[in-house]
């Protein structure tokens, strides 16, 4: 039942969104004995895994008995390329998602017709608690394919009862005409190419006024708060935050509500771990760790969601860079970027090696005011961002101005690292 049909506004389904959390525990454990016990009796890794961990499935109890459950990382998955570690015969597979395999030989999952179904209804939470109705007219700006984006905020947007434009990426002339014409309300892509039709949409003199976006929701990369600002103000929109990922289902996975003070996780359907990426040991609440989905506490957002929150995705794990022995994400150089006047949030990260050391160059585009100034002007803003980044990562990157439009510009991710390390 959706929030209109109860007479309140905030939820897709608040019988689950704002259920207590003694009665989600217990809902949350039931599922957790039931799939621990499907997939020891179907699939052969998981008997070979428990057992050599000493785990028996009907001996996991409560939340604690978590930690003694072995990880399955993405390597399990490309060892079992493509259906190894499906739980149902193929023939009850209705479709096909896959990851990228930017880092990899690419991850498959196999969704059936009640797969679909669950999905569908966990992004059209998300839609919902960004501030997505039925009345919206939904632009999908996510490529459509194996990649589950685009599909994912596709069905879930048709559920709510939104009219969806499946545009998905590319084409940013027609987007932007298609924005006007069809008077898009809601747009859906990544944070990057957000920007991106925003500074081509200042750049072409359209008039903001002939837009009717209200609302943005984008996801599939870490995006920083000082970037949501520089789009909420270009685009004059409310944007908010979501994640999911291709190895679970795709979008849907957890978003922010309007209050954007975190993003509440469909714990109906995962249960979530913080925890040390070093030990593998339970982080402290609060502290920045890897997320481990397979639970979190919390409390009562202002939207009345119950469901656990998690902050925002600084990044994949294989994401992390290590500069002189210093670990950093891309997305807190785009923090400080941000926040520069001078400097647009378009930038490049490239790695090379030294002796043995990796060092990182920053390829920042700033406006052709400034890099067609003085050369004492752009001195001066390369020696702010260079401090302003040491301060923030705690190690000094070589910095270097760029023309605008210079570096390539994605129509989905954005390729923010390049790799010139040899071996």
């Amino acid at each position: 039942m959706s929030d209109e049909q109860s007479g309140q506004a905030t939820c897709w389904q608040p019988e689950i969104e704002r259920m207590d959390r003694e009665a989600l525990g217990q809902l949350q454990l039931e599922r957790l004995e039931a799939t621990l016990t499907r997939v020891y009796r179907t699939l052969p890794f998981y008997q070979q895994r428990f057992d050599a961990a000493g785990v028996d499935p009907d001996g996991v109890r409560s939340a604690e008995d978590l930690r003694r459950l072995p990880f399955t990382v993405k390597d399990d998955l490309r060892k079992n390329y493509p259906y190894g570690l499906f739980a149902v015969p193929l023939r009850e597979v209705v479709r096909l998602h896959a990851s990228s395999g930017t880092t990899g030989l690419a991850t498959v999952v196999g969704y059936t017709r009640n797969d679909l179904r669950h999905w569908s209804s966990a992004v059209a939470r998300v839609l919902v608690a960004g501030g997505v109705s039925k009345d919206d007219v939904v632009q999908v700006a996510f490529h459509y394919g194996l990649f589950t984006g685009g599909f994912g905020l596709h069905q879930g947007a048709e559920l709510v009862g939104a009219s969806v434009i499946p545009m998905s990426s590319g084409h940013t002339k027609q987007q932007l005409r298609i924005m006007q014409d069809y008077r898009t309300t809601a747009l859906c892509c990544t944070p990057s190419y957000a920007m991106h039709l925003a500074d081509e949409l200042i750049e072409q003199g359209v008039p903001r006024g002939s837009l009717s976006l209200r609302v943005g929701l984008f996801g599939g990369e870490p995006w920083s708060d000082a970037m949501r600002r520089q789009l909420e103000e270009k685009l004059q929109l409310s944007a908010t935050d979501n994640y999911g990922l291709s190895e679970l289902m795709g979008p849907g996975v957890a978003g922010e509500c309007q209050a954007k003070a975190g993003l509440h996780l469909a714990e109906d359907h995962f249960l979530a771990e913080l925890v040390d990426p070093e030990s593998g040991a339970p982080a402290a609440p609060g502290a920045v760790g890897e997320l481990v989905l397979t639970t979190l506490t919390t409390e009562r957002c202002a939207c009345g969601r119950t469901l656990a929150r998690m902050g925002r995705v600084l990044g994949r794990t294989d994401d992390l860079l290590i500069i002189k022995g210093v670990k950093a994400y891309p997305s807190q150089i785009e923090a400080v970027l941000v926040a520069l006047e001078g400097a647009d949030p378009h930038y490049q990260i490239v790695l090379t090696r030294k002796a043995a050391m990796d060092e990182a160059t920053v390829l920042v585009e700033v406006s052709e005011a400034i890099f067609f100034d003085e050369m004492r002007r752009q001195s001066g803003l390369r020696e702010t961002i260079a401090r302003r980044l040491a301060e923030e990562l705690g190690v000094h990157v070589a910095v270097k101005l760029v023309e605008r439009k210079s570096l390539a510009r994605g129509e989905g991710k954005a390729v923010r690292v390049v790799d010139r390390r040899e071996g």
